[in-house]
């Protein structure tokens, strides 16, 4: 039987991020993605000019409509959200379609590298931290999780050289397993360990037996989507009944072969990452 994955996340018409991204990897991993939009854009809104049409009021249509279906789900995935209002549709979502053994993923999309998107509002990040706390698993990079966890992020990244470092980070995110999620993956640190002038960016597994460093090469700069992708092969790894961690390596793999041909043609950053070629490793 196929495995279906609700992925409520927004739809960019251009730079390969959010559903355009998660479809195609659940898919040729064997998990059909059933897309639910938060807001449909013309391009992602990294772009200087974009289009931006809010479905918070669409939401609702979808878990109805959804039910009267009689729809079944092995993994519901969240990812970016328009408002702090769509978060009470989705909770009601999830109490619709969650059943025992379907796996709630939460990517809690607030910000990066230290700075604040644009829909971030106080009240977004209330509403948001509601919503983790019903996850099994949470996928924040390093700026969302101190967000999460009331970490100072400028203290914290000051001591990416620093041994204790990635123990730092295991630590805090002890707090939220004890509030909610069994599994906390942390990811994009940057981190230079005292033996290696090379700074890698590094993805931390943290549950109830500790955690994991899985980490990769930096290849160019930052690009749309590579969080969403990530996000993506976790879920559908999970959902075939592999652990977190294999998931993370599995496409930290993927992904560096993508950044590395993505670097070498130049591809500008709004453009997203050339995954496609790749997306065999995932088979």
């Amino acid at each position: 039987m196929v495995k279906r994955a609700a992925v409520i996340n927004d739809l960019s018409g251009l730079g390969k991020c959010s559903l355009t991204a998660a479809i195609p990897v659940l898919s040729v991993m064997g998990v059909q993605a059933c897309p639910l939009p938060t807001a449909v854009l013309t391009c992602q809104t990294g772009y200087d000019s974009y289009y931006y049409d809010d479905y918070t009021e669409k939401i609702d249509y979808f878990t109805e409509e959804w039910q009267k279906q009689g729809l079944t789900l092995d993994a519901v995935s969240t990812g970016f959200l328009g408002s702090e209002h769509q978060v009470a549709k989705i909770l009601r979502f999830i109490d619709a379609f969650r059943q025992d053994g379907t796996l709630l993923f939460v990517d809690p999309v607030m910000g990066d590298m230290g700075e604040l998107y644009s829909i971030y509002t106080p009240g977004l990040g209330e509403k948001m931290h509601d919503l983790v706390l019903h996850a099994d698993v949470i996928t924040p990079n390093l700026t969302e999780f101190c967000l999460l966890t009331g970490t100072d992020y400028g203290l914290l990244t000051a001591r990416s050289r620093y041994q204790d470092y990635l123990e730092q980070i295991a630590c805090a995110g002890k707090s939220l397993l004890e509030a909610g999620p069994h599994t906390v993956i942390v990811t994009g640190i940057i981190y230079q360990s005292l033996e290696d002038p090379s700074p890698r960016y590094y993805n931390l597994v943290i549950d109830k037996c500790g955690y994991e460093t899985i980490s990769s090469e930096i290849h160019g700069g930052s690009y749309s989507g590579t969080g969403d992708l990530l996000s993506a092969v976790v879920c559908g790894s999970m959902v075939r009944g592999e652990s977190a961690v294999d998931g993370v390596k599995k496409a930290v793999r993927f992904l560096d072969a993508a950044l590395r041909e993505t670097v070498a043609e130049n591809i500008p950053r709004n453009d997203g990452i050339n995954f496609e070629p790749y997306l065999s490793m995932l088979l």
